[in-house]
C-alpha cells in the first residue's frame, strides 16, 4: 500500500512538472500533513524572455529555473532546488553555489539554515517583442484604421512591402479593406 502512495505522489510531481507547474510542497507537521499545489507556471513567455537577458551568464537549464523560481518567491532552499529539478543535495548545493558566484543570487545564513534570495531585478517587465501583425493590429485597435502610409512608418518598409503585409492581413481575414488603390484603409473585420 505504501509503495503505490510513494508512486502516485511521484506521478503527480511528474505530471506537474511536464505542465512546467512549481512542484508540490510537502509539509509534515506530526499531526498533520498537507500538501500545497500552486496553479504557477514557472516557464512562461514573460519568464523566457527574461532569462534572455542572462543569456550570456555560464549556467545551466537546472539553474535558471531556479532562477524562474526564485523571480516568483521570496526565497529558495536546497531542498526546493532538489524537488525543482530533481537532484541529489551536493549537486543542488554546487550549483547553488555556483549561482552564488556568478552573483545571481545571495546566500543567507549557514547549514541547514540556508537560503538564497534573487541578486537581480525580478520585476521589471520584459517587453515581449511583437510581430509585425500584431503591431498593425494595435495600431488599428486604436485609431480605427490604417492605411499603407501608416503601414510604412509604423513597420518602416518600402510601399510595396506594406502593401504586400497588409494585403496579406486581408487575406488571412485578419483585416478588412475598405476603398481601393491610394484611397484604401484597413480595418478590423466586423
Amino acid at each position: 500500500m505504501v509503495e503505490n502512495r510513494g508512486s502516485g505522489i511521484k506521478a503527480m510531481i511528474e505530471a506537474m512538472r511536464n505542465a512546467n507547474l512549481e512542484p508540490p510542497r510537502f509539509q509534515d507537521k506530526r499531526s498533520s500533513f498537507r500538501v500545497v499545489l500552486r496553479n504557477l507556471t514557472l516557464m512562461n513567455k514573460k519568464a523566457i524572455a527574461w532569462l534572455n537577458h542572462l543569456a550570456d551568464m555560464p549556467i545551466n537549464d537546472r539553474q535558471r529555473l531556479a532562477l524562474v523560481y526564485l523571480k516568483h518567491n521570496r526565497e529558495l532552499r536546497n531542498f526546493d532546488y532538489q524537488r525543482l529539478n530533481h537532484v541529489d543535495s551536493v549537486t543542488a548545493n554546487k550549483e547553488l553555489r555556483g549561482l552564488v558566484q556568478t552573483g545571481l543570487i545571495n546566500l543567507h545564513s549557514t547549514r541547514r539554515w540556508a537560503h538564497y534570495t534573487l541578486n537581480i531585478p525580478a520585476d521589471f517587465e520584459v517587453e515581449i517583442q511583437k510581430t509585425p501583425e500584431q503591431r498593425i493590429l494595435d495600431y488599428v485597435r486604436e485609431r480605427g484604421f490604417i492605411k499603407r502610409a501608416d503601414c510604412m512608418k509604423l513597420l518602416n518598409l518600402k510601399a510595396t512591402q506594406a502593401r504586400n503585409v497588409l494585403f496579406k492581413m486581408r487575406d488571412q481575414g485578419l483585416l478588412r479593406q475598405e476603398g481601393t488603390r491610394r484611397a484604401a484603409k484597413y480595418v478590423l473585420p466586423k
